[in-house]
């Protein structure tokens, strides 16, 4: 085994160690809406998850750039809501173009054909092309410090109070997402991505 101790890392040594294992990683394609440039951004965020069923919650990180919190955050942060949608091959284009560093005067979906429609519980507009999103509120904010106590890192809470599902991926009588019509896209590290491939049931002990 090579083994590694994560102090003796440099940041990127530590990011693809990180990257490189915890994989596949689901993506959370998020638009917020800057409200004083009545602007919509649009980036995806693959240090996301579930957090809870009772309060649906899932988790979203964000790391910051030259120690500023990037649109997304800066957004979440200012009016506490957005929405995430799920990708799947279809959009994976469009997904990584938006993935661009831009300024905050710019929209990364002016570069795409993408479709904006209005959300019902959030003022943030949705992706019309994504077959499955989910309206987001902030439910608690953390920041994540190093050990000079900086913050290097914006952690986020997000309830889920509306989910939108297309027709061709929902069982509407089991009440089901078809994971093999979706086709999701999920992150590995660097440039690369992976897909559902293989899929296999196993009934959990009792």
């Amino acid at each position: 085994m090579h083994h590694y101790q994560s102090k003796n890392l440099s940041p990127k040594q530590n990011y693809k160690f990180l990257t490189g294992s915890v994989i596949p990683r689901p993506i959370a394609w998020l638009t917020t809406l800057n409200q004083e440039k009545q602007l919509v951004n649009a980036a995806p965020f693959s240090y996301f998850n579930i957090v809870s069923k009772d309060l649906p919650l899932v988790s979203l990180s964000i790391n910051r750039r030259k120690g500023q919190p990037k649109d997304t955050a800066a957004n979440l942060l200012a009016n506490g809501e957005g929405v995430i949608h799920l990708v799947n091959q279809e959009l994976l284009a469009a997904m990584n173009q938006t993935a661009a560093e831009l300024t905050p005067d710019e929209s990364e979906l002016a570069k795409t054909d993408l479709t904006l429609i209005a959300s019902h519980s959030v003022a943030v507009p949705a992706i019309a092309e994504a077959a499955i999103r989910m309206e987001i509120k902030v439910h608690q904010y953390l920041p994540i410090f190093d050990s000079q106590q900086t913050i290097i890192s914006d952690f986020f809470l997000l309830e889920v109070t509306d989910y939108y599902f297309s027709e061709e991926v929902f069982d509407v009588e089991k009440e089901y997402i078809l994971a093999k019509t979706f086709d999701p896209v999920a992150r590995l590290a660097g440039d690369s991505y992976s897909f559902l491939g293989e899929m296999t049931d196993l009934l959990r002990p009792k």
